[in-house]
């Protein structure tokens, strides 16, 4: 998600090479199909009454309708259902959803005044406060937002160099420890610094780039999930995986959140380390895919072909990949932008779409699979990054910014 239309020129403009790659997606007909998906979510969470505080999160088993969670400091995935009603209003310019999408964000306000519960607050408010301030810009959406991230900048550790992840798990885990899906918190401190917030919130952005970029990594150009250091002084002491198979092994959305994280870290620094850090670890990615790019939960698991896959590692790759390509050579543009349309060519397929079976878009998404939770389900993140790369192809076909603004 971007806010602003700050962009390199090569953004600013739609690339106009590789267009056979989208010839054979439709991606107007994936938005429809989206639209059609949120409305019959709609009805069914309003079947009685609609409590806004009650997000979708996911369905599972034999289930139509989403199960739903209470938008509590601790429920990390109550920004993306609002998120995805804006991003559906962006396409289809339907008032209805729109109005929803703003009850929705506004169940979410009282976070950005109380204390940060962990880095998931920049998942929660940007994804709805960001999306609604892009597409109204309504200075009490932008107001939210800063105070959001002022919130999450209490976590930052200076002597380490990032934000603290889990504060509840420091003895668990050993330390000050910083999990990879950090890196997509950052675009909202990125983001306020340049639109009234303090200078500084760029900074410790920056910083924790830096770091994360230093020791989250193999020579591979895979990552650790986890990142662990010494509080006070601040040294790495080792990394390791929560969610994935093994320490040592590549857990896909892990990977996934590096490539979404380092291209956007890029677009607001210019810096070039960023962004040959972004192409590094997309190549290690892609490169062990199966035939249909979608990825397989956790790329070193021995079940594999029969470990569960994770499309919504997919959606997040096959977004980041629409804006990557723009910053990178013309050979390598075609490769990631043609990559990008397979993914969503196969997520759009009926092996990955819920169809009428299901209210959501997507099935066959994995959450925790150590912990045996949402196994080869649909789940409320994997719709947002799949509608948010169909709107980034869609832009891209039109001539249109990727990024900015309406």
């Amino acid at each position: 998600m971007r806010l602003t239309a700050i962009l390199p020129f090569s953004i600013l403009l739609a690339s106009c090479a590789s267009t056979a790659s989208t010839e054979s997606f439709n991606v107007d007909q994936a938005l429809e199909y989206c639209n059609t998906q949120v409305h019959r979510s709609l009805a069914a969470l309003g079947a009685d009454s609609t409590d806004y505080t009650m997000m979708p999160r996911n369905i599972q088993g034999t289930d139509s309708a989403w199960a739903c969670r209470k938008a509590s400091p601790d429920e990390w995935c109550s920004g993306f259902w609002p998120g995805i009603l804006w991003y559906d209003f962006e396409s289809s310019r339907d008032e209805i959803v729109r109005e929803e999408a703003e009850r929705y964000t506004e169940a979410l306000e009282y976070l950005s005044q109380r204390p940060a519960f962990d880095h998931d607050l920049g998942f929660l408010m940007f994804c709805s406060y960001g999306n609604a301030y892009r597409l109204t810009g309504s200075p009490k959406f932008r107001d939210i937002i800063l105070a959001s991230a002022d919130t999450l900048a209490t976590l930052f550790n200076p002597k380490v160099g990032t934000i603290l992840s889990w504060p509840r798990n420091v003895e668990m885990l050993g330390g000050h420890n910083t999990i990879m899906d950090n890196m997509i918190n950052l675009e909202m401190l990125f983001w306020a610094s340049k639109n009234g917030g303090d200078k500084r919130l760029y900074d410790i952005a920056l910083k924790h780039a830096e770091t994360t970029m230093e020791y989250h990594f193999r020579p591979d150009g895979t990552c650790y999930h986890v990142a662990v250091y010494d509080a006070e002084s601040g040294k790495f002491i080792q990394g390791m995986t929560h969610q994935g198979y093994s320490d040592s092994s590549t857990w896909a959305r892990g990977q996934a959140w590096a490539v979404y994280g380092y291209t956007m870290v890029f677009r607001e620094t210019q810096d070039r380390r960023f962004l040959d850090l972004a192409c590094k670890v997309t190549d290690a990615y892609l490169k062990r895919l199966p035939e249909d790019y979608v990825p397989y939960w956790d790329f070193d698991d021995p079940a594999i072909p029969d470990a569960p896959r994770d499309a919504s590692a997919a959606g997040v790759v096959a977004s980041a990949l629409l804006e990557l390509q723009a910053y990178v050579t013309p050979e390598k543009r075609d490769e990631y932008r043609d990559a990008a349309v397979k993914m969503l060519a196969s997520l759009s397929s009926d092996e990955y779409r819920s169809g009428d079976k299901r209210h959501s878009f997507l099935d066959h998404s994995t959450g925790h699979k150590p912990a045996g939770s949402e196994i080869d389900a649909a789940i409320v993140y994997a719709d947002y990054y799949y509608i948010e790369a169909l709107l980034r192809l869609k832009k891209l076909e039109t001539n249109s910014a990727v990024l900015a603004n309406l």
